[in-house]
């Protein structure tokens, strides 16, 4: 618990629309929420960190989230160097979600942020994966085994959660403009332009926009 008996959560942030809207959404619940980012060396990470510092800044957040934190989890020992995840070279604009999987990405992401809950007395550690993911490290599954396995391993309780499993990312952003989500600072692409624009060729683009215009 927080210093007032709030709930302390962590919430997997990576600046795009899916856990800035996790973020609010657990700030919305009254809990003590902290961002972390997890840097593993992909193309895209200091263009995540611009956007999500823009948007711990904007008024929904400042003030009431926790400072962002950033931990890493390197890949480039069990990744090819010409992985396009690190070259910057995604898949294009229609390609199916089989050809952007990245090969243990939640587990290490969950593992790593849950070391940190367990050092600063977090039990509650969100992510923002939604209904339809094909991955397997993304399935009720998945995180109910990683919250037995890292409350055994870390000897502290730990829920691992993914509430919006069950819903889609047109419905994310209907709860985002709810909230007051400034969804204009977000970001949710693979291979960001100059002011870290959005590509607008990269299969993240395609889904952005196709959610935002279902508004």
């Amino acid at each position: 618990m927080g210093r007032t008996g709030q709930i302390r959560s962590a919430v997997l942030a990576s600046g795009g629309v899916d856990s800035t809207v996790l973020l609010a959404e657990e700030l919305s619940a009254g809990h003590e929420a902290t961002p972390i980012h997890v840097r593993s060396g992909f193309a895209w990470e200091d263009a995540e960190e611009r956007a999500l510092c823009r948007l711990l800044t904007s008024p929904l957040f400042l003030g009431s989230a926790r400072p962002l934190v950033t931990l890493s989890a390197p890949v480039d020992d069990v990744y090819p160097a010409d992985h396009w995840a690190i070259t910057g070279s995604p898949p294009g604009l229609h390609t199916p979600d089989a050809a952007v999987y990245l090969e243990g990405r939640n587990l290490l992401l969950i593992t790593k942020a849950a070391t940190w809950c367990r050092r600063h007395d977090v039990s509650r550690l969100v992510i923002g994966s939604l209904a339809g993911n094909p991955f397997p490290d993304a399935t009720t599954g998945f995180f109910q085994a990683a919250s037995q396995a890292a409350s055994v391993g870390l000897a502290h309780p730990i829920e691992v959660a993914a509430p919006f499993l069950i819903v889609s990312k047109a419905d994310v952003v209907v709860r985002g403009h709810v909230l007051g989500v400034p969804l204009e600072l977000t970001l949710s692409c693979m291979k960001p332009g100059p002011g870290d624009s959005h590509c607008r060729k990269c299969s993240k683009c395609r889904e952005r926009w196709n959610a935002l215009s279902s508004w």
